[in-house]
């Protein structure tokens, strides 16, 4: 079975003769895409990620672990978090330790 790439979307991109004559007369209505699973996405994504205003709010308060916790802390304890701590709190956390150490330049 034999595709041409050229010719495997002619259905899609070509309007049919009867939608284009109908709008020879109507030269000022112009068809406009609208791109639903870019809608879909957006929604998706906000349902994801919340709503904008309520992440500044989090950003505002306290940290959750301690200034005094250590590497050490983190990797003997076997218990979890009381709370779960954000990735952009983790992240800074390691990459001070990374620079305590060394590794990080």
């Amino acid at each position: 079975m034999e595709t041409n790439g050229s010719n495997h979307h002619s259905c899609e991109n070509t309007p049919s003769t009867s939608s284009s004559n109908a709008n020879k007369g109507q030269s000022t209505e112009k068809e406009v895409f609208v791109n639903s699973a870019e809608i879909t996405w957006h929604e998706i994504r906000q349902q994801w990620v919340g709503c904008q205003s309520q992440n500044s709010k989090r950003m505002l308060r306290e940290p959750i672990m301690s200034w005094t916790t250590t590497y050490e802390d983190l990797l003997c304890s076997t218990e979890p978090f009381q709370q779960p701590i954000p990735l952009a709190e983790m992240v800074d956390f390691l990459v001070d330790i990374w620079h305590e150490e060394g590794l990080y330049d």
